[in-house]
């Protein structure tokens, strides 16, 4: 049903905890603070948050930090990673993401930015009030009616979902430093920094680097979590760059930003998605 004219539609929102009374009880306390609140779905877990967020496409996502398979903090990843541009699912800006977490003590410290909120377990109401005010702000920006541009939000994420990562499971996967790759009919070894850019099709992602172009069957999606975020900027969902190669970013005949790089002529193109990583183009 539509909304009647000169009114916004509800705010959508999904729930995913692995644990049905936290999902009761942040629901119960949502629609305490935020009434207008439409709850459209609700996961049991990371992989189930991302399916239920490509069929509903909601506004704000909930997502429990710590959940069985696939992690709050992959699940967000992932969401990340969903094709915003397609047209199948043309015209959703993406969504807000709020974590819920039991340990504050990741929260205060990885949280800072102010790239996603979190609520800590149990949901208090004075709490989940303040991160309401924050996130309505957030969702009238995605719509176009605040002067904050979400999309400049994405390399901010990837920095965030690495700490939080690297916080809760100290032990996990180091930040990829050596890329084998096949180069003719050899297989080299490409130090991670002195590759320019990773561009994936549908089954291989170039390697670029200077002087070296070769081909691996590692995806973009699974890259941007190997990669260091600060280094390493998304700026398409098949195109990641090398920030200390970025000689400059223009826009094409058709308006599209393109990043130049230096000493090649390669134009690599910035997605809507991610424009407002270079603002004032």
């Amino acid at each position: 049903m539509r909304p009647a004219a000169g009114l916004e539609p509800p705010v959508r929102a999904l729930i995913a905890d692995d644990e049905r009374l936290m999902r009761d009880q942040l629901r119960a306390r949502l629609l305490e603070v935020w009434p207008e609140l439409e709850v459209v779905a609700e996961a049991r877990n990371g992989l189930e948050a991302v399916d239920l967020t490509r069929t509903h496409r909601p506004d704000l996502v909930f997502l429990d930090i710590r959940m069985p398979g696939m992690s709050g903090i992959d699940a967000a990843r992932a969401i990340a990673q969903l094709p915003v541009d397609d047209d199948d699912i043309q015209g959703w800006p993406g969504c807000e993401i709020v974590f819920i977490t039991a340990y504050d003590e990741y929260a205060i410290e990885a949280f800072e930015q102010g790239v996603a909120d979190y609520v800590l377990k149990p949901a208090e109401r004075e709490r989940l009030t303040l991160t309401v005010a924050r996130i309505r702000k957030r969702v009238a920006a995605r719509r176009g009616q605040g002067s904050d541009d979400p999309s400049a939000a994405p390399v901010a994420m990837q920095q965030l979902l690495q700490r939080l990562a690297a916080r809760l499971d100290p032990g996990g996967t180091p930040t990829l430093r050596w890329i084998q790759a096949t180069v003719g009919q050899s297989i080299q070894m490409l130090p991670v920094e002195e590759v320019m850019f990773f561009i994936s099709d549908e089954k291989y992602t170039r390697v670029q680097t200077a002087t070296v172009e070769a081909l691996i069957r590692k995806p973009i999606k699974e890259l941007v979590q190997e990669l260091d975020a600060d280094l390493f900027w998304q700026i398409h969902r098949s195109t990641l760059v090398n920030t200390r190669f970025i000689a400059g970013v223009s826009r094409d005949l058709r308006g599209r930003q393109v990043v130049a790089l230096k000493g090649r002529s390669d134009k690599l193109e910035v997605s809507r998605s991610f424009s407002g990583l270079f603002k004032g183009m």
